[in-house]
């Protein structure tokens, strides 16, 4: 999309355009929908400790594989692997998330936030003590460098929000306007959350190509010690421009964060065993409560908490590349749910402690509800024609019994596919019209999607369904899934209480063909496309949750994905002097919160 960008500033001689200004009012947070819970003058965010006492090495142990976990250190373009710990320790954005409400942002690299009546526009102004962690001042031309150099040359997942920027205009000294061209209500939002960087670290470089050069942040930790295939380590800045702002008080306790690389979990379990992590996420409830009784944890030195959250389940399962055949059928994909017994799986590996993904948005207000569609979600979907089999009328997924051979499921599984061309020859084997045999791979990581992909295939045996698994390296697994290279794979969307733009690049159909993006699916749908404009341009509450609600339904009923289970509560294993505050934001053990809030105390 064409835009002007005003390019009328020159640095040199620091000229700048002073833009009209309209009746508004700068503030210290923006809320998605509402007012910001905490008022201006709050002193730390309600699940921060601010007492929390300051040292200690938090290690954290990472899945690496045979790629060695990272070879770049620049997390904003799409080659390369470079650590998590980039963004969320080192690299900060104008404005901070609170994890206690839906989607409220507070000042961080900003003093304040002002918007149009419309939000068609939203204006910063940098705090004059913001720094960079060699004492550079954090400028109004870093910030357009750094949203010009991400929109135009990062990561896909930037272009979206980038391609409805008009223009781009500094304000004084400290102030930048955005004007937007798009009525999207986030815009405001998601230009606070972008990451702002140093324009001198790439004086010369090309930003596009991964290095291992250290990048320059203005957060609370620099990049220490590294070594691609081991390890990486980030070290608290004790001369941190933020550290006595409201929002960070009792956040960043640690002096350093390391971060291990191990081949797969069940070695980073025995690390943890051996007390060379801080703390171990469990997946399995079952392991949960039989394998933690070994000397460390009899002695007290190890510790069991589980942490509760209020957020959507997500989806996790095994998912259909709609770009390639058979899966280009709706028929074809739902015989493939009916044919996964997932009764019988959760039961041998979670004992059936755990419920099912029955939807993207299930264990929240925003999920779509059972049966029908009713009032505005269905006012919202009856506009269109080309909509997926139960849409309207209501899609839930099969169930079976986990002692059975789910041979009613199988049954009607057998019917669709009769009805999408493909029967079972005489020797046993799914054939189509052409007499090509049904078989496909699935692409895995080493992990336990194996375990569960086996009996899938045992499962889809009984049809005459050949499934091969593929085990690839993680470096494997990233190349052939940004280039959507695979006939299915195991993948997990994390969602949010304000789901918005990210919701194009998960289903939006720009994705089916473009590359990087995490329509690993494949929707190709005008009416998804129609739900997500309609969340991110709804003024009202009630419009919003009634656009999810039906994009919930479109995805389900378009049988994208056999779906897993999913705990609302995480289960942290940690050392015993690893803490973390009584009070628990609404969204749990996810961003914001480990390690960010937690401190070191010696017992």
């Amino acid at each position: 999309m064409a835009r002007t960008l005003f390019k009328a500033w020159v640095w040199a001689g620091f000229v700048v355009l002073t833009a009209t200004s309209v009746a508004s009012e700068p503030r210290h947070a923006i809320a998605m929908y509402g007012e910001p819970a905490l008022g201006a003058d709050f002193d730390a965010l309600p699940y921060a400790n601010p007492d929390a006492p300051k040292g200690g090495t938090f290690v954290i142990g990472e899945g690496a594989g045979a790629d060695g976990g990272f070879d770049s250190l620049n997390p904003y373009i799409l080659k390369g692997r470079a650590p998590w710990g980039v963004r969320a320790h080192v690299v900060e954005s104008l404005m901070g998330r609170s994890w206690d409400e839906a989607f409220t942002l507070y000042g961080l690299l900003a003093e304040t936030v002002e918007t149009g009546p419309d939000r068609e526009w939203v204006e910063f102004h940098l705090r004059p003590e913001a720094r960079f962690s060699d004492g550079s001042p954090v400028t109004v031309e870093d910030v357009i460098w750094s949203f010009e150099t991400l929109g135009q040359d990062g990561h896909p997942r930037y272009a979206n929000a980038w391609s409805k920027v008009e223009t781009v205009t500094a304000v004084g000294e400290r102030g930048v306007r955005f004007t937007f061209n798009t009525a999207d209500n986030e815009l405001p939002l998601i230009m606070g959350l972008r990451p702002i960087l140093r324009k001198a670290d790439w004086e010369g470089r090309d930003f596009t190509e991964s290095s291992l050069d250290r990048v320059t942040g203005s957060g609370p930790y620099v990049i220490g010690d590294f070594e691609p295939g081991r390890f990486i380590e980030f070290t608290r800045n004790p001369d941190y421009w933020g550290r006595d702002l409201a929002f960070n008080r009792g956040q960043h306790n640690f002096d350093t964060l390391r971060y291990e690389y191990y081949g797969d979990a069940s070695v980073i379990f025995e690390a943890f065993k051996a007390g060379e992590l801080s703390f171990f996420r469990e997946r399995s409830r079952v392991a949960w409560d039989t394998r933690y009784d070994f000397p460390a944890a009899s002695r007290g030195e190890m510790v069991k908490s589980e942490i509760a959250h209020q957020r959507p389940s997500g989806m996790e399962g095994f998912v259909f590349n709609t770009r390639r055949e058979p899966f280009t059928s709706w028929r074809v994909r739902e015989a493939m749910i009916l044919a996964f017994n997932f009764e019988f799986v959760n039961q041998t590996m979670n004992d059936s402690a755990y419920p099912r993904r029955t939807s993207y948005f299930a264990n929240s207000e925003l999920g779509m509800r059972s049966g029908p569609a009713e009032g505005r979600v269905r006012e919202l979907l009856s506009e269109f024609d080309d909509l997926p089999p139960g849409t309207l009328s209501g899609y839930a997924l099969p169930s079976a019994d986990a002692g059975g051979t789910n041979r009613g499921n199988l049954r009607l599984a057998r019917q669709l596919l009769a009805e999408a061309g493909w029967e079972i020859a005489d020797d046993g084997v799914m054939r189509n019209q052409a007499g090509e045999p049904f078989e496909f791979t699935v692409m895995l990581r080493l992990s336990r999607n194996e375990t569960i992909a086996g009996f899938y295939a045992e499962m889809l045996s009984r049809l005459g369904i050949t499934m091969r698994i593929e085990l690839v390296d993680n470096a494997q697994h990233v190349e052939r899934r940004t280039a959507y290279d695979y006939d299915m794979m195991v993948n997990a969307w994390y969602l949010s209480l304000s789901p918005g733009n990210e919701q194009r690049l998960y289903w939006g159909s720009d994705g089916v063909e473009t590359e990087g993006t995490r329509n690993y699916m494949g929707v190709e749908s005008d009416v998804v496309d129609a739900m997500i404009d309609g969340m991110l341009e709804a003024d009202a509450r009630e419009d919003f949750v009634a656009s999810v609600r039906a994009l919930d339904r479109l995805l389900m009923a378009g049988r994208y994905v056999v779906p897993f289970w999913y705990s609302d509560v995480s289960l942290l294993a940690h050392r015993a002097e690893m803490r973390f505050p009584d009070r628990i934001p609404v969204y749990g053990d996810w961003q914001g919160f480990m390690p960010d809030v937690w401190w070191f105390e010696p017992g």
